[in-house]
């Protein structure tokens, strides 16, 4: 039987140093078929990225998701937001999911999965959701971005409750949504490395 472990409550995390992030130059937008070109170029040689999407929150009890709006992909030295409005933006996104060379990992993706497969209709290939890896390992409830920062590097995984509801549909994102975005791609990046996994 699997050994199980604990996992930090939000009070003992509330304690520790915070996690250091990616900057904005360290965060390239993707929106116009130049940008999806040229980080398609910097990202298709990669092992292993950090994954997650947003999507525009709602609000009504029926109201379906148009999402994601935006899917995030981070190496360690910078994340790439790509906008999902324009169509090279949309197909270099969905060359690097259907990718199976280049593994894609995150927190809690099963949602993101059904949403991307909706919306951009690509089979995605090399994703690995680390919640998995850790219930392997004998954490119970799921780790999520901030309780794996917390395990593995002792600190405070910032995330501004305002950015997360914000509308990710925008043709312009603020620099509070860049940054959210960027790091939540960078940080589980950074979980995967820690973990051993590219070994």
């Amino acid at each position: 039987m699997t050994e199980q472990h604990a996992t930090p409550d939000k009070e003992q995390i509330a304690l520790l140093e915070p996690f250091e992030r990616l900057g904005l130059h360290q965060i390239q937008l993707v929106a116009t078929p130049a940008q999806a070109a040229s980080a398609l170029q910097a990202l298709r040689g990669a092992r292993v990225l950090g994954f997650d999407t947003e999507s525009k929150p709602t609000f009504a009890r029926n109201e379906a998701s148009t999402g994601p709006h935006i899917v995030q992909l981070s190496t360690l030295d910078i994340a790439y937001i790509f906008q999902l409005e324009d169509i090279e933006c949309r197909r270099a996104i969905g060359l690097l999911l259907e990718d199976s060379q280049v593994i894609k990992a995150g927190f809690g993706l099963g949602d993101d999965r059904r949403r991307i497969i909706h919306k951009l209709g690509v089979d995605l290939q090399g994703v690995l959701d680390l919640n998995t890896v850790f219930r392997e390992r004998g954490y119970r409830k799921d780790m999520g971005v901030r309780g794996a920062v917390a395990v593995l590097f002792n600190r405070r995984f910032i995330k501004s409750k305002k950015a997360t509801t914000s509308n990710w549909a925008n043709a312009h994102l603020s620099e509070a949504q860049l940054i959210y975005a960027a790091n939540d791609a960078y940080a589980a990046l950074r979980v995967y490395l820690a973990l051993g996994l590219d070994r």
